[in-house]
């Protein structure tokens, strides 16, 4: 066990990471996951607010299995490897903010930095928009840093117990779903709501998706995968570790998407997609900013939630509210194109965090 915990702090321990995850997300969806969508945190965690009825878009609603996976299996991941240490205090609130205007800018171009990739690996030239928005977006984040911007110091929790607040939730919403699985033909269940169709009604079978998610969740702990930090360490400090695993995650995802026919090139008519590129860029820059402002993207953000950081897990609920709050207010896109209040919340969202990061700095 020692050896595999060295093994994957290593630069071939990231790309063995990145080549797992790009060959399970298509998979995935392979087995009933959306298309371009195998593995999306922001999507999957708009779920899961649906499925909790936070938002009554009635075609995104389902308790994705792959998140509650993520988290448990980083705290398990944690626990094995004596590496659990509950922290927090560091901007609780501030961090809440960027999570709910991570997932707003999320929901205007329609995924995360993982489904991102994902859409390129299939073949959706809108997403080039996308990723060049959130490049951008990091590279503000970046000067901000440079600056000397700090949401204060992490504190140690005074109790072990203290870390496991968000584990205990995810595994609450686990149990949840397999006591109160969808009734046939309905859309409700005791309950949690479950669509009937859309891409909330697309998804794997529900133990492969709860193994695959605790799968990533062991191995990204133990590598620290992030794709924002990828970047931002590549822009920031000149170095390649974490980029060298997401630049495996996209190749394996590709290669992958073509062994399955699941690559088709172009932009017109691409799955959960829409043509509007400036908002794909500024939906993205977004996001973007708001990772890195937060320290992580959001898949490292549930990570690092299972190994006890509080901070982390507020972040993670951030983003769940901010999905909710998206979808009731008319900010969230569609294949159809942005929502009719998209583009106001961008930039709010855009001015927000650029205020966050000029006044949150060291003294």
């Amino acid at each position: 066990m020692e050896g595999f915990k060295n093994f994957l702090a290593t630069r071939g321990g990231i790309i063995f990471v990145g080549l797992v995850i790009g060959v399970l997300a298509p998979v995935l969806q392979n087995l009933g996951n959306p298309p371009n969508m195998g593995i999306c945190v922001a999507c999957m965690e708009r779920d899961i607010a649906g499925s909790l009825g936070l938002h009554r878009a009635a075609v995104v609603q389902y308790m994705r299995p792959e998140i509650l996976g993520f988290v448990l299996g980083a705290f398990l991941s944690a626990l094995a490897f004596k590496e659990y240490r509950p922290r927090g205090g560091s901007a609780p609130f501030i961090r809440f903010i960027l999570g709910v205007f991570a997932m707003i800018g999320a929901l205007v171009f329609l995924g995360c930095p993982w489904r991102t990739l994902l859409r390129l690996a299939g073949g959706d030239g809108n997403a080039i928009f996308g990723l060049l928005g959130l490049i951008f977006g990091i590279w503000v984040g970046t000067r901000f840093l440079k600056a000397g911007y700090s949401l204060g110091r992490t504190q140690t929790a005074p109790s072990k117990a203290a870390g496991l607040a968000f584990p205990l939730l995810m595994l609450g919403f686990l149990i949840l779903l397999f006591i109160d699985p969808q009734p046939e033909g309905e859309g409700r269940g005791m309950l949690l709501f479950y669509s009937l169709k859309g891409p909330g009604a697309q998804h794997a079978p529900l133990f492969i998706s709860l193994v695959v998610g605790l799968l990533i969740g062991v191995l990204a702990q133990r590598s620290r995968f992030c794709t924002m930090g990828a970047f931002r360490d590549l822009l920031l400090f000149k170095q390649g570790h974490l980029f060298s695993g997401v630049a495996a995650f996209f190749i394996a995802a590709l290669i992958t998407n073509l062994i399955l026919g699941q690559f088709h090139p172009g932009f017109e008519k691409q799955p959960i997609a829409h043509t509007m590129q400036l908002w794909n860029f500024l939906g993205m820059t977004l996001a973007g900013l708001a990772f890195t402002l937060a320290g992580g993207c959001p898949g490292r953000q549930l990570f690092m939630s299972g190994e006890g950081d509080a901070d982390a897990a507020v972040f993670a609920s951030g983003m769940i509210v901010g999905a909710g709050i998206a979808h009731n207010f008319g900010l969230a896109s569609s294949p159809a194109g942005i929502g009719p209040n998209g583009a106001v919340a961008t930039i709010i969202g855009l001015i927000v965090c650029v205020i966050i990061g000029l006044t949150m700095r060291r003294r």
